[in-house]
Formats: C-alpha cells, structure tokens, sequence
C-alpha cells in the first residue's frame, strides 16, 4: 500500500506524501502511559506506522481501535493487524467512551474549521476524564492560518497542551502536540479560561 499513491488519489484526506517515520512515530506515543491504558483510539492510522508503535506498548489485554476513513488502508491494516479492530468511517464518528488515550495521524490543515471541531468533540467526549490525545504537524506550516486556527482549537478543548521540539528525521520535519485533561470548549472544570502552554 503506497501512502503516495493515495495522496495523489486523494491529497484532502491522505494529507501526507511519504510515510511517517519511526522517530515521528517514538515521539507520537512516548509520555502517554500507553504501558496502563486499558482503552485506545487511533484516528487516520494510514498506513500503521503509529499503530505499530501503539501496539509494542500496550499491554496484552488492553484494546486499540482504529478509524480509516480510507478503506484501501483499512483493509491493509486488518492484513497487517489481524487483531486490530478497524472502523472504516470518518474520526468525527468516534463512538467510544472512556478512552484513555487517543492517538492521531489526521491531515488537520487540510480539514474546514467546522469538521476540525467536529472531530476535536468527539475526541473529548471519547477521552476518560484524565485522558490524553496526541497529534502532530508539520514545522514548515506552524505558522499557518489553517495550522493556527487548530493550535488554537486544540488550546480550547484541554487544560494542557504541550509541543515538542521539531522530529528532524521525518518527511517533512514535524512536531508533536500532546494534550491532557479534556475540557468543555474554551473553558477549564471550574469554568476559568483554558490554560495552555506552547
């Protein structure tokens, strides 16, 4: 399965060129307690390179699954996995509660603001209320309107929102965005602003 190949096919809902890295991949799932979750979503796994990582760290009887919208990956991935539960729908129709972690692989800045916050809220109703969400973007487009605007969207949804430093062994460069603590939007549990940090 070729993550070019259906870039060119659909560049709107693959959003990626080449694949994930194994160092993008170490980054995306360490500092989540993957090793104690019990409950695990990924959204837009592709091609699995993040699953792959998700599954070396949960324990045997702990649960993943995965939505892919695109089914020509979610048939690779039920090949590659035969244990992964896959869900061939759109993020925004994640049904789970009490998720522990959610990890993403979506194409934020290719999205319209509406079905961003569409999949944000869903993602915060799914998370268990100490729950984690990770996602990445991309360094070259930070600065962006569209990537701001989900900064911003991100910031409203949980009291802490951390970035890492730029993985320079991926293609192209990206960073990480780890949040904890999900919240109602733009407000905290005792109703005060959200608190954030870059």
């Amino acid at each position: 399965m070729s993550i070019t190949r259906e870039f060119l096919r659909h560049p709107m809902v693959t959003g990626a060129i080449a694949p994930s890295s194994p160092r993008l991949a170490e980054t995306m799932t360490a500092g989540l307690g993957l090793e104690r979750a019990a409950r695990v979503a990924e959204l837009g796994p592709g091609t699995g390179v993040f699953t792959e990582s998700v599954l070396a760290l949960l324990r045997p009887e702990a649960s993943l699954t995965a939505y892919e919208i695109n089914p020509r990956f979610a048939s690779a991935l039920r090949e590659r996995f035969p244990d992964l539960a896959v869900v061939t729908t759109s993020a925004e129709h994640l049904a789970l509660d009490g998720v522990d972690v959610v990890v993403s692989g979506l194409p934020w800045t290719a999205m319209t603001a509406d079905r961003q916050g569409r999949i944000l809220d869903a993602v915060t109703a799914a998370l268990a209320p100490n729950g984690r969400f990770t996602t990445f973007a991309y360094a070259h487009a930070a600065w962006t309107p569209l990537a701001r605007r989900f900064a911003a969207s991100l910031r409203s949804r949980f009291a802490v929102v951390e970035r890492t430093p730029v993985v320079w062994g991926n293609l192209p460069p990206a960073f990480v965005y780890r949040a904890a603590l999900p919240v109602a939007v733009g407000r905290t549990r005792d109703g005060q602003p959200a608190a954030a940090t870059a």
